[in-house]
């Protein structure tokens, strides 16, 4: 394992600890409010804080993109950090959220964690060493179609609503063709699981970097593809699509009719 996605995966871990620790007491969690059905708590704070110290520890000098603290420092590599992906659904007991951490040295992605501390998953990938689930090479899908296919996704409910008329036609158009769909709440997840395989695709609107900087990694490592509802390159943040090669394709197709002016233009 690089030293640096050691350091990431004792970083998720420790992260992973301060969060379960935290689920006896939700009721007396401090909570503020971020925006519009956007929560954040004291425990998303201290998840943070562990993740940047122990990084620190070993690499003083290097700069962070956090979901809690923003961008920090200056320098060729950056960790994109988001300490508790799926906050709503850790506040409510929900057992599904995880840590993300990426490292991106001069404007690339280069390692990926993201830690599921319920189930403690780890999923990690490096570039060019592909993608492992509990240190075991995972890949994505072998599905080839929309139909049959098990479709992840988000729902636009923050500050991105004015999508909700495009993202429900969307949504339409996958109930009638795929399997199933499943919206668990915690988008970093849902990548890892598409590089895992365990679902085919996955699209959502109005994510930020944080959410998807390690996922990112990771399905491309493992041999999908991921990029934006018009089906340009997927730059962090913002709208996203991403599967097994062929689902990916079926999927922009799908949503080609559905896409707003705007969107068509990423």
């Amino acid at each position: 394992m690089h030293p640096l996605l050691n350091i990431a995966v004792r970083a998720a871990r420790r992260a992973g600890e301060v969060i379960v620790r935290s689920l006896v007491r939700l009721e007396s969690l401090q909570v503020a409010t971020k925006g519009r059905n956007d929560f954040v708590s004291e425990v998303d704070h201290a998840a943070e804080r562990e993740i940047m110290t122990i990084i620190r520890r070993s690499h003083p000098d290097h700069a962070f993109l956090a979901e809690e603290s923003g961008r920090t420092g200056e320098s060729d590599t950056l960790w994109i950090v988001d300490p508790l992906d799926g906050t709503t659904n850790f506040l409510h007991g929900f057992p599904v959220f995880a840590v993300s951490i990426a490292c991106q040295i001069r404007g690339r992605l280069e390692h990926a964690v993201v830690y599921d501390p319920m189930r403690q998953e780890l999923f990690t990938a490096s570039r060019g060493s592909g993608a492992h689930l509990d240190n075991r090479r995972m890949r994505v899908s072998r599905q080839r179609t929309l139909e049959g296919a098990l479709v992840a996704t988000g729902f636009p409910y923050r500050a991105n609503t004015r999508y909700v008329d495009a993202y429900l036609g969307m949504l339409k158009t996958v109930m009638e063709r795929a399997a199933g769909i499943r919206r668990p709440g915690a988008a970093a997840l849902d990548l890892a699981y598409v590089a895992a395989g365990r679902v085919d695709g996955f699209w959502e609107i109005g994510l930020s970097p944080w959410d998807t900087a390690a996922g990112t990694l990771l399905i491309t490592e493992a041999g999908g593809r991921i990029g934006t509802l018009a089906g340009g390159e997927y730059r962090q943040g913002g709208n996203v699509v991403a599967g097994s090669p062929r689902v990916y394709v079926a999927l922009l197709a799908a949503f080609a009719s559905q896409l707003p002016e705007d969107l068509r233009e990423e």
